[in-house]
């Protein structure tokens, strides 16, 4: 019975998907972006958001820590450096999950997986008010307009001291 064994094994044994895990963390945090499945991407959220907590207090315990999991030195270093910055006032939620349809050969579904920060695009697009238009019917507009139209004309003036006016130019 597997009661309480709440994690997804991904048909792996215990070492194989440690290994897994570690690879996929490795090329999240070098590329900060990978394509998966969703069943790998969920699995490896859970794997990888402690180890980049750690990154938020650079300190030889935690790099060791990290290290151990990761076995990369490179990693390592671009996670303490690069990406503990972009981080730092950050409480949690480090990745983001964009589910992006199903695979042709075995219909598995496909997602990929991101460090939030460092996707340009959406920091970019922040959700604000959008200025469109509204939908009036035509026929208000129309009768609006040509009623307001005589209204704006000044008491003062008269429709012969414009008409001058308005051929003064045309004789030039």
């Amino acid at each position: 019975m597997r009661h309480n064994k709440k994690f997804n094994h991904l048909s792996r044994k215990k070492a194989h998907r440690d290994a897994l895990l570690a690879n996929m963390t490795i090329s999240l945090i070098m590329h900060k972006r990978i394509f998966t499945t969703l069943a790998k991407a969920k699995a490896l959220r859970v794997y990888a958001e402690p180890l980049i907590n750690r990154a938020k207090e650079d300190s030889t315990p935690n790099r060791r820590l990290v290290f151990s999991h990761l076995q990369n030195k490179e990693a390592v270093t671009e996670l303490f450096r690069e990406i503990a910055q972009k981080i730092a006032n950050r409480p949690g939620g480090y990745t983001r999950i964009l589910k992006t349809g199903n695979r042709l050969g075995d219909n598995a579904q496909t997602c990929f997986i991101e460090l939030v920060d460092y996707n340009e695009n959406m920091l970019n697009d922040k959700p604000g008010k959008k200025a469109g238009r509204t939908r009036r019917s035509r026929r208000g507009g129309k009768a609006n307009a040509e009623a307001a139209a005589p209204a704006e004309t000044p008491a003062t003036e008269t429709p012969a001291t414009e008409a001058p006016a308005a051929e003064a130019p045309a004789a030039e």
